[in-house]
């Protein structure tokens, strides 16, 4: 007897404190005097039992069609994070959350056999597509189960592990072209390499360019990864002005090679019978 007077005296002072503590407004009011008919404020004009804001922010909600979901939730949203600059959206996700599935869970049990049955199943439905658009902006898991959550963590690493497959093989396939060795420039003649590469673009056979490339970025990495300069690496800042994106139109960044270092022309042959 005495344990079971504890337990109605905890279950008070729970109460207590829920109701101590809990929101006294969630959704934006109607003002007294505004008569409006289409408004995403809730309730009556003039005076209207503000303890049931949520029957009217379902009526308000079965006026709306659903493209308009968005801006209805937000517009409430809005306010009570206006309302309760201490407040998070997820509290008011959940307070949201929480009607529709009760609403829902009790149109469901409905008897099918009155004058009502057809307007209660609108509104079933229409609550079901608000509740769909609701799962779209769920951050917080909140109308999943723990082994759905679960499932779904398991089928993402899955995909992930897959994922990582492929790019183990794409990695292990690009490193077959990768090699320690290089190619060595003779010390004082970098420039001289990089004045072949510009003629060499400058060919053509048979009416085409012999070798072609979409940038001139290109050639600068070709070098700086395969060839070494005195037997030290090349840096891509050191050559990068002597490819000039237009090579037709250098901007004032770009250099041309000196005529010093120009000590080859690439000339063609008389073609062989």
């Amino acid at each position: 007897m005495k344990n079971h007077f504890k337990t109605k005296l905890y279950c008070k002072f729970v109460i207590y404190l829920r109701n101590k503590f809990m929101r006294t407004q969630y959704f934006k009011h109607r003002h007294w005097a505004d008569f409006s008919k289409d408004i995403n404020d809730i309730g009556r004009p003039l005076f209207w039992p503000k303890e049931n804001e949520d029957n009217h922010f379902l009526y308000r909600l079965y006026d709306k069609q659903e493209a308009q979901f968005p801006a209805f939730y937000q517009y409430h949203l809005d306010n009570f994070l206006k309302l309760y600059p201490d407040a998070e959206e997820k509290e008011f996700f959940t307070h949201v959350w929480e009607i529709i599935d009760d609403t829902t869970a009790e149109l469901k049990v409905k008897n099918r056999y009155t004058s009502r049955h057809a307007m209660e199943f609108r509104n079933k439905q229409h609550l079901k597509t608000f509740l769909g658009y609701l799962k779209t902006i769920d951050q917080w898991d909140t109308g999943r189960t723990k082994d759905e959550i679960i499932a779904d963590k398991e089928g993402e690493i899955r995909s992930l592990k897959e994922q990582l497959a492929e790019l183990k093989e794409d990695l292990k396939a690009a490193r077959k072209l990768d090699t320690e060795d290089f190619i060595n420039i003779q010390d004082g003649e970098l420039l001289t390499f990089v004045d072949l590469c510009r003629k060499m673009q400058k060919l053509e056979l048979n009416g085409k360019e012999l070798v072609f490339s979409q940038t001139q970025t290109v050639w600068v990495k070709m070098i700086c990864k395969n060839f070494k300069h005195g037997n030290k690496e090349i840096k891509f800042d050191t050559i990068r002005r002597y490819f000039p994106g237009n090579p037709n139109e250098p901007s004032r960044r770009s250099a041309a090679v000196p005529a010093k270092s120009q000590h080859f022309q690439i000339i063609p042959t008389n073609k062989r019978s």
